[in-house]
């Protein structure tokens, strides 16, 4: 190191020294602060009551006594708030005494006679006087000019317009406990230095949040604002997810007086994966938004009555399955239900069923039809045709409530009521007798008081008998969904078949699971559609942002039914098309329609080197893909993927064996992905007495390091330091190429297949070259 980089070297670590004691002296404030403020919320919480004037005497008196309740509670809430934000404070405090910042950029704004000196951390942190920024968030305007351009002519936006000007210094720093580790100027991209560091670490539990390597595509990906719609196509192990929650990270930022963590969806492909991604937020200083699969709302929208088929179980059918004609019909139906054609029959036949043919059920009390499924036909068919089928229905759910309201007045003086009146509870008399002397309905005839007592006791009964046909009306629930659906496949075995090869096979497949109560997982999204035609779309305004992870293995219906949900949404959707490993998925997200007219709404970024995996793991993996070769292996270099041909059933103990050799390689995060679920379950019943290990299954809900058995269709979107494919010979379909390509790219740094026959048929075009056969 020479005089200069010593001298540099020591001017930057006693900034570090400075911003440090600046940092603690800020913290130790805001402590003492927040001690206060924690003994405010506590004694607030205790004297609640003491401190509200309650008086209910007069009505002037309830009201004074309502203002004094909703302004304590105003108080108490005003000081919670603060106490969180005071502790919100803190821990990003914490997070910036470690390490405060990670990168410094020199910049001559035009005009200006000095350079502004930026650092870059997570967190903006101000001077004692708050005058200077002694550290500039990431998600700053200015700090795009970090990550975006090379020393030379840059610029940046704002919202005043674009500042040009000169960078004349991009240095970055590796900082840690306070100290820095390593200091390096760099050109147009993040450094190699720096993303060897970072990456060259084993894997964390959870996905890492590296502000300080993002790429300057990535960055495009995150400062987006314009795009409706933006389309992020990026290879395995491109950054895309983490660039996407860091997108969420800096709109939060961005819009942090108008935009809340609630404000934004993400559709996330599996349980697991919520766990795995759970940190990213919470380190960038932020709440994590709503999660959830995109399965979980279909199970909320659909209710209990059905046992709903996932993606897990429908892939599960597809791996297992012999070559049967059943299998061909069910995957030509599974693609079938998931076009926009099969769309397009569903909202034709919402036309039809405005004019006839919607079904109900009957409404039933004690045994009694009191309304039929015909009475209700005839009620809606008899209102104005022009109004649409959900306003209809609000129509027929007035009309309904107020036949049972009729009806429970007739109810009240039968028999039935007499004698459930005589096994009420000392309470429910209590009550009533309460609720007469507040009405004041007493007498001074103690006979009508008595009448009056059993009038009243006998309205409660029928009431609770009532109440669930009400609950039921007022859900809707009157409309036979279940019957409409299967009926619209009974009508087209026999009217659509041209449409199709083996569509009257695949009219009685869908038909007899119904009748079972069972929906398959290409019915869902379709089922919930057509309730949605028939009940009212249960949109959400509430959401601002949608972001759809795993996109590829969404179908063009579903794509267009999520649409439909979020109307006034933009949407982030992150996929690659080389994982696309559900049957019936799109094979490119821009299927979505409603944009096709509005080129400049959408934008697409296409993102092709990988970090995740090594060179050499790399190479391997783009050879089994087709365009393989587009995809740019980031430089850092490891071991080829090995591959040990057992030639007969793998043993227990070979497995073993290179686990143990991973874990003396120092890697921690271990995957041993099998094929199935039932393989999962197999291997890890054989080792579990022997390894830690963990079993992963869909209903996983949190991602643990360590060594996992896992099945290969969850274990996409997740990253290992090393992965060992369990009999890697059974992948022989062309179908399953994709499938195949993801559980191998889940390496970073080692990657082993067992073949307990020959090779694997896709990888005839992989070069012998590229892999090492294991003795």
């Amino acid at each position: 190191m020479s005089d200069l980089q010593n001298k540099d070297l020591q001017f930057e670590q006693e900034r570090v020294n400075f911003v440090i004691k600046e940092i603690e002296r800020k913290k130790q404030k805001l402590q003492k602060n927040t001690g206060g403020v924690s003994s405010d919320v506590l004694e607030l919480r205790k004297t609640f009551w003491e401190d509200v004037t309650v008086n209910m005497d007069e009505p002037d008196d309830v009201i004074e006594t309502a203002a004094s309740i909703k302004q304590q509670a105003e108080l108490l809430s005003e000081r919670e708030r603060t106490y969180k934000q005071m502790d919100k404070q803190i821990r990003i405090l914490e997070r910036l005494k470690f390490s405060p910042y990670f990168g410094r950029i020199d910049f001559f704004e035009k005009g200006e006679a000095n350079a502004d000196h930026v650092y870059l951390g997570i967190a903006s942190f101000m001077d004692e006087h708050d005058e200077n920024f002694l550290i500039y968030d990431w998600r700053a305007p200015i700090s795009s000019l970090y990550y975006d351009f090379a020393p030379g002519p840059a610029v940046y936006n704002t919202l005043e317009g674009q500042i040009e000007g000169d960078m004349e210094l991009k240095r970055q720093f590796i900082i840690r406990a306070s100290e820095i580790k390593a200091m390096f100027d760099t050109g147009v991209t993040i450094g190699d230095e720096m993303l060897q560091e970072v990456l060259g670490n084993n894997a964390n539990a959870q996905m890492k949040s590296i502000v300080a390597t993002i790429q300057r595509e990535q960055n495009q990906i995150i400062r987006n604002e314009r795009s409706k719609l933006l389309i992020v196509q990026g290879v395995a192990g491109s950054g895309k997810t983490s660039a996407a929650l860091q997108r969420v990270a800096y709109l939060l930022y961005r819009h942090r007086d108008t935009l809340k963590s609630e404000n934004i969806m993400l559709f996330s492909p599996n349980p697991l994966f919520n766990s795995y991604v759970s940190t990213v937020l919470p380190e960038l200083g932020e709440e994590n938004m709503e999660q959830a699969t995109f399965m979980e709302y279909l199970n909320h929208r659909i209710g209990k009555k059905f046992d709903v088929e996932d993606p897990f179980d429908q892939m599960e059918f597809l791996l297992n399955q012999e070559d049967n004609q059943d299998y061909h019909t069910r995957v030509k139906g599974i693609r079938y239900k998931a076009s926009l054609a099969f769309k397009d029959i569903i909202d034709q036949y919402e036309k039809d069923l405005s004019s006839k043919g919607l079904l109900f059920k009957d409404l039933v009390f004690r045994g009694e039809i009191i309304i039929s499924n015909e009475a209700i036909s005839d009620y809606f068919y008899s209102l104005d045709s022009s109004f649409a089928i959900p306003n209809r229905m609000e129509m027929v759910k007035d009309w309904l409530l107020r036949e049972l309201k009729r009806r429970v007045r007739q109810e009240r003086s039968k028999s039935w009521v007499e004698e459930e009146v005589q096994f009420l509870e000392k309470e429910d008399y209590q009550e009533v007798y309460q609720e007469l002397q507040d009405k004041n309905r007493y007498s001074d005839n103690s006979f009508d008081d008595f009448e009056q007592e059993q009038k009243f006791l006998a309205e409660r009964v029928v009431k609770v008998k009532f109440k669930p046909l009400f609950s039921r009306v007022k859900r809707l629930n009157f409309i036979d969904m279940q019957t409409l659906y299967s009926q619209l496949f009974k009508k087209g075995a026999n009217d659509t078949e041209i449409l199709l090869d083996d569509w009257t096979q695949i009219c009685l497949q869908t038909v007899d699971r119904l009748e079972n109560d069972n929906i398959a997982y290409e019915d869902a999204t379709p089922f919930v559609y057509l309730q949605d035609l028939i009940k009212g779309r249960k949109s959400s305004s509430g959401i601002r942002h949608i972001f759809i992870d795993e996109a590829q293995d969404y179908t063009p219906f579903q794509f267009a039914f999520i649409q439909r949900l979020f109307p006034y949404s933009k949407m982030t959707l992150l996929g690659d098309y080389n994982q696309a490993i559900f049957s019936g998925a799109t094979e490119s997200p821009t299927v979505i329609t409603d944009y096709q007219e509005k080129e400049e709404d959408v934008e697409k970024i296409i993102l092709t080197k990988t970090y995740r995996s090594t060179k050499e793991i790399v190479d391997f993996t783009r050879s089994l893909v087709e365009g393989g070769e587009a995809i740019e292996p980031f430089n850092r270099h490891g071991r080829k993927p090995t591959i040990k041909m057992t030639q007969s059933n793998l043993s227990n103990g070979l497995i073993q064996e290179k686990i143990n050799e991973f874990l003396q390689e120092g890697h921690r995060t271990i995957a041993v992905i099998c094929r199935t679920a039932a393989e999962s379950k197999r291997v890890y019943a054989a080792l579990k007495n022997e390894l830690p290990l963990h079993l992963i299954e869909k209903s996983t809900i949190a991602y643990e390091k360590g060594i996992l058995v896992i099945p290969s269709y969850l274990a996409k979107g997740i990253e290992f330091d090393g992965v060992i494919l369990y009999d890697s010979s059974q992948y022989v379909n062309e179908s399953e190429r994709k499938l195949f390509y993801t559980v191998c790219t889940r390496a970073m740094h080692r990657l082993h297949l067992f073949a307990t026959k020959d090779i694997s048929p896709l990888m005839k075009n992989v070069s012998e070259t590229l892999y090492e056969i294991e003795s």
